[in-house]
């Protein structure tokens, strides 16, 4: 899910959407707009997680797309675990009788883990993906919609998962946030 190519991205000038789709070409988008003289702000929003982003849109179409193109630097520290395979070491707290019980399963206590975590994201994937929509259609109406009228009882209607009453408190948006809002929040 983290992955530039499978995430889709929506660049905004000002209210008005310019474009959708991969980062590379919602990015040069975003440039042609600022070198055409864009008069109000031209913000590329990341719709997994409604937020803004910011690239270095300096320089060629070319040089844009290989400083988007480079992966990005790992922030995490190497340490215990096994990195090279994407594993990390991190603590846990537990009571004793967890971790009495995690030590007597097959494969001990991480293999244990890994498989209560696996069902449990097998089980919540429905719910947890609705609470990401909500979460970043949240995150992108607090950027471009907070000053606007509503915008505290749509962000109620939208946690309550009342569409009907949020397509009502949203009427009156400029239409491409309005859109772009309903898109993030419910498909």
């Amino acid at each position: 899910m983290n992955d530039p190519q499978s995430i889709e991205f929506t660049v905004f000038i000002g209210t008005r959407r310019l474009a959708s789709g991969p980062l590379d070409q919602v990015a040069l988008a975003a440039k042609k707009a600022v070198d055409r003289g864009a008069q109000q702000p031209v913000l590329i929003y990341n719709d997994s997680t409604g937020r803004a982003i910011d690239i270095d849109s300096r320089g060629s179409d070319a040089e844009i797309l290989a400083r988007l193109s480079r992966p990005a630097p790992t922030s995490l520290p190497r340490g215990r675990g096994r990195p090279r395979l994407g594993v990390v070491a991190r603590e846990v707290t537990l009571l004793p009788r967890h971790w009495q019980w995690l030590g007597s399963q097959p494969g001990g206590a991480s293999v244990a883990i890994r498989k209560l975590v696996e069902t449990a994201r097998r089980a919540n994937q429905e719910a947890d993906q609705h609470r990401q929509r909500q979460e970043a259609a949240y995150h992108f109406m607090s950027a471009m919609a907070g000053n606007l009228a509503n915008f505290e009882e749509a962000s109620r209607a939208l946690f309550a998962n009342d569409r009907e009453r949020f397509s009502e408190l949203v009427r009156g948006w400029p239409a491409d946030v309005r859109d772009h809002a309903a898109k993030l929040a419910f498909g």
